[in-house]
């Protein structure tokens, strides 16, 4: 990409962006195999911390009647990814690839099941997106430089903005989720994509909606 630097847009408030699109709630990766302590990933910690705010925020969105997307890892233990340091989890149709109890899960949300890093690589997310007329999507869950990332990029290269939410997302340390967002607070692909907190997100929709 040519260009890295803020493009000098002046800041595009989120109520700005809710007001003019119809938004979606993308959590991805939130499975029992990583908030298992037995399993000693790093991330566990980290990934406890935004389960209060991704339950906040899903309830903000039913009440607007935007959807809520629950995106999770269903691997198979022969997967290309597993033949490098990638230790094995998320197996498709075991216990570990479930999503944890903690969450507010509705009848009403899709729950996805993706063979890869992205919610939107060979599941047709884009496609039940555009059928809703979404044209934001809020990407939340784990891990902030894997899953996260590549799903918000993919749903700008399905022609989606995407917002990233900083306080509802987590890496295997502090210093690798900073890190990575960092990158993408000040690029050439804002405003379409952006770095923003939960709480931002849940002050404007009480402004839309009083």
């Amino acid at each position: 990409m040519p260009f890295s630097g803020h493009s000098g847009h002046p800041e595009e408030s989120l109520m700005t962006a809710l007001g003019n699109e119809n938004a979606a709630l993308l959590i991805i990766d939130m499975v029992k195999d990583s908030f298992d302590e037995a399993k000693r990933f790093p991330i566990t910690p980290f990934a406890r911390k935004i389960i209060e705010p991704i339950n906040r925020l899903s309830k903000a969105f039913r009440k607007e009647s935007w959807p809520v997307v629950f995106a999770t890892d269903a691997f198979k233990r022969e997967d290309f990814i597993f033949t490098g340091r990638m230790t094995p989890y998320s197996i498709e149709g075991t216990k570990g690839a479930e999503i944890i109890d903690d969450l507010d899960r509705k009848e009403e949300d899709l729950w996805l099941l993706k063979p890869r890093f992205s919610a939107f690589f060979r599941t047709g997310l884009d496609q039940w997106l555009k059928q809703r007329e979404t044209t934001l999507c809020a990407v939340a869950g784990i891990t902030t430089p894997f899953c996260v990332l590549t799903t918000a990029l993919d749903a700008i290269c399905s022609d989606l903005r995407a917002v990233i939410l900083e306080d509802c997302t987590a890496a295997a340390s502090e210093e690798t989720h900073k890190q990575s967002l960092n990158i993408y607070r000040q690029s050439a692909l804002y405003p379409l994509l952006r770095v923003t907190s939960s709480s931002e997100l849940l002050s404007e929709l009480k402004e839309k909606n009083p």
